[in-house]
């Protein structure tokens, strides 16, 4: 089968990832084998396959929003059943924060496209018990971005804590904060967006955003909560400055650029709270894909054959998607 692999991490201009002829994964006991239809390009990846996480398997295949045909059955999947393969991979299932509900904290979890090969391929395993499956009314290709973007923008939203009718920011807008967005929408939020990027600004206004700003604009109006998706850690002060009165500040990425010195009263007086948003639970992405069912969402898209997967990451770096970019290996 054809896959990518990150041969060494590095910049994207320096050609990290190979394309390369694989042998068809063998699934273990417990998991599916599936051949890949779609395959979402996350912010993630590029983490992977630049260097900024460290490595945790060589030559590993990335991809962790992959859309696929169960090829071989296992658990309650049947042959030919469309099954979602997400980050999170594996818990111990035993440890205080399994046992509490919070697998994503789970210091012997696993993931998708970082600890195992993931859906840069036309082939990808998973174990049965965390594959999801998917919502009806969708494109292969629009089903993708849910996997990990919707999921853990779902899992962002809840944790900034927006009362009912609130107003929240949302600073960065690519594949996760445009479905984000979305839910906050439908859960009846005013939704304020701060990006560097005109393209990104549409897009939001569009989708029903009350305003579209500059990254470092203030809002039209304090913040009952915030949600930092650009992984710049030089926005996290203006956001903050952004916030009402005990209002949260959640920050989505798995990595970010470093944090600005802080000023108490400035920043944090007043109740404040800053939190991070670690990978997510499996009942995140039960509970996203239920809404996801019940209230279409809009995902804007930009394809590429999965022999241009390279060329898609490069285009990610430079912000020059808009929406989500998914690979399609047919």
């Amino acid at each position: 089968m054809r896959a990518w692999t990150v041969a060494r991490p590095g910049p994207v201009a320096s050609a990290p990832l190979r394309l390369r002829e694989l042998p068809q994964p063998v699934p273990a006991e417990g998991e599916l084998l599936v051949r890949v239809r779609a395959c979402g390009v996350c912010r993630t990846d590029l983490h992977v396959t630049e260097g900024d996480l460290p490595v945790h398997r060589r030559d590993v295949v990335p991809g962790h929003e992959v859309v696929g045909e169960v090829v071989r059955p296992a658990g309650d999947f049947a042959e030919g059943e469309l099954v979602g393969i997400a980050w999170l991979r594996h818990t111990c299932g035993r440890c205080r924060y399994c046992l509490a509900g919070k697998e994503n904290l789970c210091p012997y979890s696993a993931y998708t496209g970082w600890d195992a090969d993931g859906g840069y391929a036309e082939y990808a395993t998973v174990p049965a018990a965390y594959a999801y499956r998917l919502p009806d009314g969708y494109r292969d290709e629009t089903l993708a971005p849910m996997l990990c973007a919707g999921i853990i923008g779902y899992r962002a939203w809840r944790l900034a804590a927006v009362p009912p009718g609130g107003h929240l920011g949302i600073y960065g807008f690519g594949a996760s904060a445009h479905l984000t967005a979305q839910v906050a929408i439908a859960l009846g939020a005013t939704v304020h967006v701060f990006t560097r990027a005109e393209p990104a600004r549409r897009l939001a206004l569009s989708l029903g955003a009350a305003s579209a700003g500059g990254s470092f604009d203030p809002p039209p109006r304090p913040l009952d909560g915030a949600i930092l998706f650009a992984p710049a850690g030089e926005l996290v002060p203006a956001a903050l400055a952004a916030l009402d009165r005990g209002a949260t500040l959640a920050i989505a990425g798995i990595h970010l650029s470093d944090v600005p010195v802080l000023n108490y009263q400035e920043h944090l007086f007043y109740e404040r709270t800053v939190r991070s948003v670690t990978a997510n639970t499996r009942t995140d992405g039960t509970e996203f894909l239920r809404f996801a069912a019940e209230h279409p969402l809009r995902i804007t898209t930009t394809p590429y054959p999965l022999s241009r997967a390279d060329e898609a990451l490069r285009d990610l770096a430079a912000d020059r998607v808009n929406g989500a970019a998914v690979l399609l290996p047919a």
